[in-house]
Parts: C-alpha cells; sequence; structure tokens
C-alpha cells in the first residue's frame, strides 16, 4: 500500500492545508480495466505495465482543484468477484466514485451498471457523485466498446463521462479525479460535510 503526504490538519506548520476539506474517492469496475493503473499515474506519475489484482490500496495527498485545496484520500479497490463481499463497506465509505471500465472489454462496460446500482442502494440515495471513466483508450485497435456507447451509458447513469489512458503520456488522468472532485463540492450532501466542519470545528488527523 502506498501513502504520500500524510499529514495533520491540526499541525500548525502546515497552514496552507489546515482547513483542507478530507475528500474520499472510491475507484470501482472489474478487475484488469486499469484501475490501479490510473490511480498509481495520478498519485506516482509513471505506469505500472505488470498487472497485480489488487484486494484493496489507500493513497493519500495534498491536492488542488480549481484554487481549493484538498485532503484526497483514494480508495482502489478490488474488481474480481470474489471480493464483491467487501464492495459494500468501502461503498459507505466514498464521497464519490470513478466508475472505471476498459474500451477493450465489453463485459466490463456491462457491468458498469451494476457497480453503480449497488452504489445507489448501499448509499440509499436516487443519485450520488460519479464519473464515468472509459480506460485503455490508447489500444485504438482492440477498442470493442466505441466512444458514443461510453457516452450513451454515461447519459443513462446521468453521469459525466470521460476517456482516459494511463500508459505514457497518459491521457486525462489527473483531469478525471479533479473533476469527480468537482462534482463532489457541487453535491448538497458535501455541502453539508462542510457546514457541520464549520460549526464543530473539528480537528482530524489524517
Amino acid at each position: 500500500m502506498y501513502v504520500s503526504s500524510v499529514a495533520s490538519r491540526c499541525d500548525p506548520s502546515m497552514s496552507l492545508f489546515k482547513n483542507s476539506d478530507s475528500i474520499k474517492l472510491v475507484v470501482v469496475g472489474d478487475g484488469g480495466v486499469g484501475k490501479s493503473a490510473i490511480t498509481i499515474q495520478f498519485f506516482q506519475k509513471l505506469f505500472v505495465t505488470d498487472y497485480d489484482p489488487t484486494i484493496e490500496d489507500s493513497y493519500i495527498q495534498h491536492t488542488e482543484v480549481d484554487g481549493q485545496w484538498c485532503i484526497l484520500d483514494v480508495l482502489d479497490t478490488a474488481g474480481q468477484e470474489e471480493f464483491s463481499a467487501m464492495r459494500e463497506q468501502y461503498m459507505r465509505k466514498g464521497d464519490g466514485f470513478l466508475l472505471v471500465y476498459s474500451v477493450t472489454d465489453k463485459q466490463s462496460y456491462e457491468n458498469i451498471r451494476h457497480f453503480h446500482t449497488q452504489i445507489l442502494r448501499v448509499k440509499d440515495r436516487e443519485s450520488y457523485p460519479m464519473l464515468l471513466a472509459a480506460n485503455k483508450v490508447d489500444l485504438v485497435h482492440a477498442r470493442a466498446v466505441s466512444e458514443d456507447a461510453g457516452r450513451e451509458l454515461a447519459r443513462a447513469l446521468a453521469a459525466p463521462y470521460i476517456e482516459t489512458s494511463a500508459k505514457e503520456p497518459p491521457l486525462n488522468i489527473d483531469a478525471a479525479f479533479h473533476e469527480l472532485v468537482r462534482i463532489i463540492r457541487k453535491h448538497p450532501q458535501q455541502e453539508e460535510k462542510q457546514r457541520r466542519r464549520r460549526k464543530f470545528g473539528k480537528c482530524a488527523l489524517l
């Protein structure tokens, strides 16, 4: 597990970050769609070529989005069905979800609806902050899911759509995480969370 830039919001030496909001993102999708590659590219700026199935990895760093700092806590989750019992637990934690499928794998595209439905059921909401990411778009000749099909699914799920590639040079990796932060910030639940934080002024260690 890789963790970066872990800090206390109460450390006076961290004046730039002490009022940062903590935002937990969860990356979900089938195994092998590139969830770990996307996450590692965002945090470490490198592309991993060897596929090592993830059980659960957490990454933390301070991130600036639109001039506003936040403590970004990203959970990279297992896509394999044998770990499905863990899904509800991590879905309860998330402030927002990056739904990832591979454009080379039609089944991973079809299975996004299942993840979407499960998130809404666990959250007991009709909508929740999510972003649909069509990954591995660099593999042009192996593409099995078109951009039009991806956008159609995004419309059906009422989620924004983005195409990504973790391979060098990366495509829309930072943009995907930053856009999800924007979606979360605009969501009524996040606004309520911020109001509670300002009201109670609690000091959190991360």
